[in-house]
């Protein structure tokens, strides 16, 4: 599983002009699973972003977790899975099917207890990047 976390002060989701989902300061997670993945790798993984210590303190250090006050907004994203490696057209095949994948967005989300975009549809995801704080996380 492959988690793309950006801090944000603001993101959001937009399907066919419609606003789904949005946040103020935060994280935007950007969410790949592949095959191997299941329910204890998305809660290690959705631990973990909580637990991130990417946020500054009063002196100016990240230092600080999400705590209260900052939001989390999760996105589906097949395409981390994506290998460019031979040729100029990526290859999905590391990603999991929607069957597999779908069930562990969701408990990846709820176990942070985060509102997401739609899953399998096209979306227009806004954010302004903070920083620009960007790390990527995978599981083992």
């Amino acid at each position: 599983m492959r988690a793309l976390v950006q801090r944000v002060r603001r993101a959001s989701v937009t399907v066919d002009g419609e606003t789904i989902s949005a946040i103020g300061p935060g994280l935007l997670v950007l969410l790949g699973v592949t095959h191997a993945d299941d329910e204890a790798a998305a809660d290690r993984l959705a631990d973990k972003v909580r637990a991130l210590r990417i946020f500054e303190d009063a002196e100016g250090k990240m230092n600080e977790s999400l705590g209260d006050g900052r939001e989390v907004l999760v996105v589906s994203q097949f395409t981390l899975y994506g290998d460019a490696r031979k040729g100029n057209r990526p290859s999905f095949v590391n990603a999991a099917r929607p069957e597999v994948a779908e069930p562990l967005y969701e408990r990846f989300r709820a176990r942070l207890s985060a509102p997401g975009g739609r899953f399998g549809v096209h979306m227009d995801v806004e954010l302004v990047n903070d920083g620009p704080v960007t790390l990527l996380l995978e599981t083992p």
